[in-house]
C-alpha cells in the first residue's frame, strides 16, 4: 500500500440514485427485495431526540429518538419481524424473546440511517441492524462486496427502504490510534491485509474508504491473532471520476496505514499480496459467473454518476491497465466488467497462456 502521490481531499456529498427496474428485478430474483413490515418512513415520525454520547461523554453524531407509546408498540413488533426476515428468513418462532431496546438516528452521511438495537431477553445479548434510504449506489456496493470479497453481506430492500445488518469490527480510525501501535499484532500480517483490502476496493471501484468508513476485525489464530479489513460504507460505489478515490492508501486519514505498509513490506512482497487478492477475486467471480453477469448488466443500465465522471475515470483506468478497451465503456458497470477482465489478463500473462475455458467479463 505504499504511496508517494498527493493525498485526496474530501468530496461533496453525492446524490442518491433510485433503484431502477433492472436492479429491482435482480434483487427480487435473488430474494433481496421483499415486502417489509417496517419501512424507512415509518421511523421518521419520532416525537423527540436526545444526543447519544459515548463512554467518554463525547458526541457520537447519533441521536436516540423517542416515539409515542402506541407507535413504539407497533414498531417493536414490526422491527422484531424485520430482524427475523434479515436473520432467519422470517421464522418468528425463534424471535419471541427479542425486543427493541433503542432506536438511534444519524444525519451524518448520505443514507440518513436509523440504527436499531435489539436485545435477547434471556441473556441480554444485543445486536444491531439499520434502516436507510435506498440508494442504488449503496445497493450495488453491498452486492459487489457480497460476491467479490471474503465477506458476506445480509441486506433487504423494499421500495425506498434499505435494511442492513451490522458490520462488526473496530472502526479504522480507532484501530489506527489504539491498535496499530500495539506490539501484540504481527506487523507483516497487518500490512498484508491492508494491501489486499486496497486491491479489493480498487478492482470493484469502491470509493471513499477513509479510516472511519471501514473496520478492522481481529481474528484469533492458533499462534497469534491476525487482522481482516472490511468496508462498512458503500455510498461511494462507482461515483467519483478520480482513479485514486478508489485506493484507500491515498486518503490523508489513512496516511499512518500507508506509511506502516512502506515500513514493513518491500515492493516484491507487496506485489505478491496484491496478486494473491486478484487471484481470489477472479476465483470468486468464476464461481458466481451468472449472478455477477446479471448484476453487471443491471449496473450498466443504471446511472450511478454523471457522464463526465465515467469519461474521466475510463481514461485513467485505460492508462493504469494499459488497456484501450476501457475507452469504449459507457457506464460504471462497464468499467467494473473491464476491470475484472484486465485483472484476469494480467494474471494470465504472469502465469502462462490462456485456457480455452477462460472467459472475459463482457459480451
Amino acid at each position: 500500500m505504499p504511496t508517494r502521490q498527493q493525498p485526496l481531499s474530501p468530496t461533496k456529498r453525492k446524490p442518491a440514485y433510485p433503484i431502477v427496474p433492472a436492479l429491482r428485478d435482480y434483487l427480487a430474483h435473488y430474494r433481496r427485495d421483499q415486502e417489509l413490515p417496517v419501512l424507512y418512513r415509518d421511523l421518521s415520525y419520532f416525537r423527540e431526540s436526545i444526543p447519544l454520547l459515548d463512554s467518554a461523554g463525547e458526541s457520537t453524531l447519533w441521536e436516540t429518538v423517542l416515539y409515542d407509546r402506541h407507535d413504539m408498540e407497533r414498531l417493536n413488533a414490526g422491527l422484531t419481524r424485520l430482524y427475523a426476515l434479515l436473520r432467519v428468513q422470517g421464522d418468528l418462532s425463534l424471535m419471541q424473546h427479542l425486543y427493541v431496546d433503542r432506536i438511534d438516528y444519524c444525519t451524518f452521511g448520505n443514507s440518513l440511517p436509523f440504527r436499531i438495537r435489539i436485545v435477547n431477553s434471556y441473556n441480554d445479548n444485543q445486536d444491531y441492524f439499520y434502516l436507510k434510504k435506498a440508494d442504488a449506489s449503496r445497493v450495488f456496493g453491498l452486492e459487489l462486496e457480497h460476491l467479490l470479497s471474503p465477506n458476506r453481506m445480509n441486506f433487504l430492500t423494499c421500495g425506498e427502504t434499505l435494511v442492513e445488518e451490522h458490520v462488526i469490527g473496530i472502526p479504522g480510525d480507532v484501530f489506527i490510534d489504539q491498535w496499530l501501535p500495539r506490539g501484540d499484532l504481527k506487523a507483516v500480517r497487518v500490512a498484508k491485509e491492508l494491501v489486499k483490502f486496497n486491491e479489493r476496493c480498487f478492482i470493484r471501484l469502491l470509493g471513499d474508504m477513509r479510516a472511519y468508513n471501514f473496520v478492522a476485525l481481529v481474528v484469533p489464530d492458533f499462534d497469534e491473532p491476525t487482522i481482516r479489513f472490511r468496508a462498512m460504507d458503500f455510498d461511494q460505489q462507482s461515483y467519483s471520476p478520480r482513479k485514486n478515490f478508489y485506493r484507500p492508501q491515498f486518503f490523508p486519514e489513512n496516511r499512518h496505514l500507508a506509511l506502516f505498509c512502506m515500513r514493513h513490506l518491500n515492493p516484491t512482497t507487496a506485489l505478491q499480496y496484491q496478486r494473491e487478492e486478484q487471484t481470489l477475486i477472479i476465483q470468486r467471480a468464476d464461481l458466481i459467473r451468472e449472478r455477477l453477469e446479471r448484476l453487471l448488466d443491471a449496473m450498466a443500465k443504471q446511472e450511478l454518476a454523471p457522464g463526465d465522471h465515467v469519461v474521466q475515470l475510463r481514461t485513467a483506468l485505460a492508462e493504469h491497465y494499459a488497456n484501450p478497451d476501457f475507452l469504449v465503456c459507457e457506464s460504471m458497470g462497464d468499467l467494473i466488467r473491464e476491470s475484472l477482465t484486465s485483472v484476469r489478463r494480467g494474471l494470465k500473462r504472469a502465469t502462462g497462456p490462456e485456457s480455452p475455458r477462460d472467459f472475459a467479463f463482457k459480451d
